[in-house]
């Protein structure tokens, strides 16, 4: 059994196509970037499954004879009224065939339990599987332990950083979490280690997001909204059943950005100035490092922008690094820390097509 992989305790032999393939939603930077690694992989000799088809919410197309090829065709699709076509169904894939999720739709999340149950296999980016309602990651490993089909969704928190698999395994092996406390977004990671007064926030904003850091939107970033739902992914993984509106958050967005349509948030981001300069004028005055912060303990859950001292173990990392500290029964007197990249399209596409591997070597 390969670790990446979540496994539910119990489940029965899934029996894979001798050759499963991929479909392939959202073709934004992740997804892309999972196609271009697929390539490359494949130039180099690596055994990768192909591709059944390539989707997003505008078009699908078909990706057995050239991936790049769909992925362009797919992109180039013009806007269609309503959010997925019936594609997102999955219709075609059969038990043992591979979904890759990189969207960030709660309408596709909505669909992992059932593409599961078919015997279908997921892997995901999408955080709103298992960090969206609690009745939904229930059904998710509900499904995943009925038909052994097998839900990957370590590029969810820390793109790939063996964290989930430490916490579950922790888990498995009789431990027990106390908390867990950490830097979760590399985006705000980013935002912060490079925010030192010389440049207005809002300008920062704008650089994260043309890097591909934040989601497009990153007022979902600034709101907290994204470590939110990192938070429930990684208590439901300790096996805290925490409900979707039990995590306590501060926002950073202003409210007359928070109000704004999609369309005009760029126009108001340097709103987000002002608040930023008192904050970082108070930390340092405190000499202190401002680091967005996301905690588990007892039960509880919290998101907010934390001021630490320079020497917190929270303050070490730098770039885009996520760094958490798994308190337990075995950590308890230090904890279990880990840290590397947490954003960035290459290493999550990196973290999906992992795991795809493992589940097509069974």
């Amino acid at each position: 059994m390969n670790a990446m992989v979540h496994l539910p305790r119990g489940r029965r032999a899934v029996f894979l196509r001798a050759e499963p393939r991929i479909a392939l939603l959202g073709t934004g930077v992740v997804g892309s970037a999972f196609v271009t690694r697929c390539e490359r992989l494949r130039a180099a000799g690596v055994k990768v499954p192909g591709f059944a088809w390539l989707g997003n919410s505008r078009a699908l197309a078909e990706g057995d004879s050239d991936a790049a090829t769909a992925l362009a065709k797919v992109r180039a699709a013009p806007p269609r009224d309503g959010a997925w076509a019936p594609w997102v169904e999955a219709a075609g894939l059969q038990r043992g065939d591979i979904v890759v999720d990189a969207t960030a739709s709660d309408t596709v999340a909505g669909w992992h339990p059932e593409w599961l149950a078919r015997g279908v296999n997921v892997v995901t980016a999408n955080k709103l599987g298992n960090g969206g309602e609690l009745a939904r990651a229930q059904a998710i490993s509900e499904a995943a332990a009925d038909t052994g089909a097998l839900y990957g969704d370590a590029a969810t928190v820390g793109a790939g950083l063996p964290l989930l698999r430490s916490i579950r395994e922790l888990v498995a092996g009789g431990d027990r979490i106390h908390s867990v406390e950490g830097v979760l977004s590399g985006s705000l990671a980013w935002l912060f280690d490079r925010y030192d007064g010389s440049r207005p926030f809002s300008a920062l904003v704008r650089d994260a997001r043309a890097e591909g850091y934040t989601e497009p939107d990153p007022r979902i970033d600034l709101s907290g909204e994204d470590v939110r739902r990192k938070l429930l992914i990684l208590a439901r993984a300790a096996g805290i059943a925490l409900e979707a509106d039990a995590v306590a958050v501060e926002s950073l967005v202003p409210a007359v950005l928070a109000r704004a349509s999609v369309d005009h948030c760029d126009g108001l981001l340097e709103a987000l100035d002002a608040p930023m300069e008192a904050r970082l004028a108070a930390a340092r005055h405190a000499g202190a490092r401002l680091r967005v912060v996301g905690r588990i303990e007892g039960g509880r859950a919290e998101v907010g922008l934390r001021a630490l001292p320079a020497v917190h173990p929270l303050c070490a990392g730098g770039d885009t690094d996520n760094v958490v500290a798994i308190h337990s029964c075995r950590y308890s007197g230090q904890p279990l820390v880990i840290r590397g990249p947490g954003a960035g399209a290459g290493v999550t596409a990196a973290a999906l097509l992992d795991e795809v591997l493992a589940i097509a070597r069974g």
